[in-house]
Order: structure tokens, then C-alpha cells, then sequence
């Protein structure tokens, strides 16, 4: 099933069958979950929080949970100066305490924090990372406290048990351990180009070649897929053809960056090729919301070198994996968990600059056909 609760501002959802029921309406009608079932804990799952962190010098709440029957559920959440994240889980007698250190550079960037148990490994994590970064902590917890569907359904629907910051993007459940690290970022239907023309990049294996910027064709060492809540930083955006050359419009995630160039760019800029996020083009005309659903899911491409793609005629960034390798705890977490360790590659940090907000737009209402 994996995402079984979702809650973003005002909006929620849970279904104890899944959320994808809600994305298909063809989805087969399942028989209701009893009480028993719902109030027995998880054997696995995971419960991801998107927020900001307050710069003041002080710890800050950003989830505080407690339900008065059943388990007697508790969860609290704390954000403390220095890029703390402490997290407290009661339920049914059993009470989970862990703590992660992330050192964000002294700023109060977006964080993605991910509480994860497996019951019979008897064995949990506590994750936090900044979004489109190489910065990742976690830790091991050795006693988790497991959630059952019952104590999600009171964090996403019961407004009298919770109390959420405003710094909260999202809070999301899944009855899977998600994986922490590089995520993808292109819709499915995202069209790239190959030695025989247009494809669908959900559709692209290993051994297809695509082409890059630099004009040569270079093989795909993976095609690396994930369902996500469509909220926060997973949330889809849509780009507008004809804008910086689009043939079609394609839809992404707010993560996923062009690859501009150009001598007005090298003008504006002075650089041959900037690097701009497709999240920063959603106050122009450039970019519009993608969907209303609760769930979206992205693909990208892994190459052997960092490179940009192209796509319904512009170029984006592939899958970018760093030096991930050298990190066996996070490769082990990560979506290509997988993948043969000896053989996955290095990318190199690009030179490129990322364009600020007023930059992006700036340049998309000069790229605009």
C-alpha cells in the first residue's frame, strides 16, 4: 500500500488501503477494516514531516500528538538550536526517545525528517536532510515504537489531538520504510530524447542511451522510480510550452532544475549555463500547480556522469548521486539500496550557479516564445 495518511495545512487524507485508491478511481473496493486490525501497530512504516526551521535561538515545537482513548498514542517533536531534531513516541506503555544533529550551515532551510520502524528486524531510524542537498544524518533506533492505522487516522483527522506548527509543509504515514537521499523528479510521461527519437522516461531501461547537452549519447545505468505525497517539495508543478523551448509541456517536482544557456544567459549571469529550479517559476506564467491528488510519481535517470538531458526540447538535470557511495549507512537507506556499490558512479559538483527566484523569472519572461 505504502502512503496510508496525509496531512498538509487544512487538507488531509487517510485511507487505511492506501492512498493510491484515491489517485484511481478504477481501484478495486476493498472490504473495511475492522477495529481490531486498525489498532494493531504496523509491522513496518514511516511517518515523514517537511518543515522549516524557526533561526531563533530556541527549541521549537513542530508536532506535538495525543490521543485520550485507545493506546493512549503520544508524539512529540522538538526542533532544537544547531539543527536538532529530538523525537518522543508513546504508545501502549512503550515510549521511543531519538535524537539526529544536522549541521544546516547556520541557516533555517526546508528539512525532510523521516521516523522509520520494522518490528521483526526490531529495529528503527530517525533521518533528517535538507532537500536537494548532500547534507543527511540519522540514526539508529533500537527500540521503535510502532503506529498503528488508528494512530494515524487520529493524527490526520483529529484537530483536537494535534497541534502542528506552522513551519510544517506536510506530515505523511506510509506502511513502508521510505528511503532517504537523492529522489526523483520527472513525471513518467516526461518525453527524452534517445537514438531512436522521443520516449517516455518511465518507459527507458538500462542499456537505453538518451542524449545529453553536449550533444553525445550516453547509456542509462538506472531508472530510478518513487511514489510521493504531491505536497511540499514532492509537489508537481507544471511547465509551460513554449517556454525556454518546450515543445510540450511536462510536469515535475518544485526539486528538478533546467539547465539554461545561451549568450543572454552568459550576459545576464556570466556563466556559460545557470541552473534553474523549477519551483522558483510558479509566481510567473511560466509554471502552474500539476495536480490536485494526493499522491504523484516521478522518475529519473541515473548516467555515469552528471549530466543534463534533454527533454520535450530543453535540458534537465539527471539524477544527481554526489558521492553517495562513500556513504554506506545513507546508500543502504537510499533508493538505490540496490544497486551494486562498486559499481555506482561519482558525479562531480556542477559549476554551474543556481538562479534565485526574481532571476528565474526574469529570465523565463525573456525565454518565453
Amino acid at each position: 500500500m505504502s502512503w496510508v495518511g496525509l496531512l498538509e495545512g487544512e487538507r488531509s487524507w487517510f485511507d487505511a488501503q492506501g492512498l493510491a485508491r484515491l489517485c484511481n478511481a478504477e481501484a478495486p473496493q476493498l472490504d473495511a477494516e475492522n477495529t481490531s486490525v486498525l489498532a494493531t501497530p504496523l509491522p513496518r512504516g514511516s511517518m515523514v514531516v517537511e518543515t522549516r526551521v524557526s533561526p531563533y535561538d530556541r527549541p521549537q515545537t513542530l508536532l506535538g500528538i495525543t490521543t485520550l482513548t485507545g493506546s493512549g498514542f503520544r508524539l512529540s517533536m522538538q526542533a532544537v538550536p544547531g539543527g536538532g531534531i529530538v523525537l518522543v513516541v508513546h504508545r501502549g506503555g512503550q515510549t521511543c526517545h531519538a535524537t539526529v544533529n544536522l549541521d544546516t550551515g547556520g541557516r533555517a532551510d526546508l528539512l525532510r525528517i523521516t521516523y522509520s520502524w520494522d518490528l521483526t528486524a526490531k529495529t528503527g531510524r530517525l533521518c533528517v536532510e535538507q532537500p536537494g542537498t548532500f547534507r543527511i544524518e540519522q540514526r539508529a533506533v533500537e527500540t521503535p515504537t510502532a503506529l498503528s492505522l488508528q494512530d494515524v487516522d487520529a493524527c490526520i483527522n483529529d484537530k483536537d489531538a494535534r497541534v502542528v506548527s506552522s513551519d510544517v509543509s506536510f506530515l505523511a504515514f506510509s506502511d513502508r520504510i521510505e528511503p532517504i537521499g537523492p529522489t526523483p523528479s520527472l513525471s513518467l510521461d516526461t518525453p527524452v530524447m534517445t537514438d531512436t527519437g522521443y520516449r517516455p522516461v518511465g518507459a527507458l531501461q538500462r542499456g537505453d542511451v538518451v542524449q545529453t547537452s553536449t550533444g553525445a549519447l550516453v547509456p542509462v545505468l538506472a531508472n530510478v522510480q518513487r511514489t510521493v505525497p504531491a505536497v511540499g517539495n514532492f509537489a508537481p508543478i507544471r511547465l509551460r510550452a513554449p517556454y525556454f523551448g518546450l515543445a510540450q509541456d511536462i510536469v515535475t517536482s518544485s526539486t528538478q532544475r533546467l539547465v539554461i544557456g545561451g549568450s543572454r544567459v552568459e550576459y545576464m549571469f556570466g556563466a556559460e549555463n545557470v541552473l534553474l529550479p523549477i519551483g522558483h517559476l510558479l509566481h510567473g506564467t511560466a509554471a502552474t500547480k500539476g495536480s490536485d491528488l494526493p499522491l504523484a510519481t516521478y522518475c529519473q535517470l541515473l548516467l555515469p556522469d552528471h549530466q543534463a538531458i534533454l527533454a520535450a526540447g530543453t535540458f534537465v538535470e539527471s539524477l544527481d548521486v554526489g558521492r553517495l557511495r562513500r556513504r554506506r549507512d545513507v546508500l543502504r537507506a537510499s533508493l538505490l539500496a540496490a544497486y551494486p556499490r562498486a559499481l555506482l558512479p561519482e558525479h562531480s559538483r556542477t559549476a554551474y550557479p543556481v538562479l534565485r527566484e526574481f532571476d528565474a523569472l526574469t529570465l523565463a519572461a525573456q525565454r518565453a516564445a
